[in-house]
């Protein structure tokens, strides 16, 4: 059965509303499986991959979990923010600022539709927000512009819910996945989730993600972590 997915705009009112949801330091995002765990892992594994880094970007920033945390290991870069949403911007930016004598610039912006030029950071972010992506052309696109905007020897850090291309696999994962879900918030909790799920996402598998992350230009690629349907990992371009 084919499930119309929702409209940008619906994904942004929705985004506009659950500012909260995205911006406690001490949990990370609770929805997603390992949140604190692979916050602080991204964290130091861009600040040891990336030590001369000046210029950050978030994409999909939400509150700016992944960018203060970052910020307590490299202090004092400069950081863009991108994000759907404007409150979660005005969110991340407020919080942001004072963490750092960096400028801080905020974008509200598609990611579909940025134009984030040539070599301009050091460190890209892109936490939950790639699985938004619907096409193949897109998510190319995007990887393309991030592999351009990267500075020689700059790395790129994703977290991201993802899904498996064997069924049965995918099956067991969506299983546990909603195991987890229920121990956090109980039934209608996990059956929200993952309605919102089969409405606005359209995740791939890891291993499309780490094909394409070399097929734009990336030598460089790692798995950080992954269980269930999350998973961190990126690249570092040479």
């Amino acid at each position: 059965m084919t499930t119309e997915k929702s409209s940008i705009e619906e994904i942004r009112q929705r985004f506009d509303a659950e500012v909260d949801v995205y911006s406690n330091l001490a949990t990370g995002q609770v929805a997603t499986v390992d949140a604190l765990l692979c916050l602080n892992l991204v964290a130091e594994v861009a600040s040891v991959t990336t030590p001369h880094a000046k210029d950050l970007l978030d994409v999909g920033c939400g509150g700016g979990n992944y960018t203060l945390k970052l910020l307590q290991r490299l202090p004092n870069l400069n950081v863009t923010l991108v994000d759907l949403s404007q409150q979660m911007l005005d969110c991340a930016a407020g919080r942001v600022q004072p963490q750092t004598s960096g400028t801080v610039e905020a974008i509200h912006c598609d990611m579909r539709d940025l134009d984030l030029g040539q070599e301009r950071f050091d460190v890209i972010l892109a936490s939950a927000v790639l699985h938004h992506l619907r096409t193949d052309e897109e998510w190319r696109s995007v990887f393309q512009k991030f592999h351009a905007a990267l500075k020689p020897n700059g790395s790129l850090w994703i977290f991201d819910l993802i899904e498996s291309p064997i069924p049965e696999i995918q099956a067991i994962h969506w299983r546990r996945y909603g195991e987890y879900l229920t121990s956090v918030g109980g039934e209608s909790y996990r059956d929200e989730l993952f309605a919102r799920i089969i409405r606005e996402d359209t995740p791939r598998s890891i291993v499309f993600q780490l094909d394409l992350l070399r097929e734009v230009g990336f030598r460089e690629v790692e798995i950080l972590h992954k269980h269930s349907c999350y998973a961190a990992f990126g690249a570092v371009k040479c």
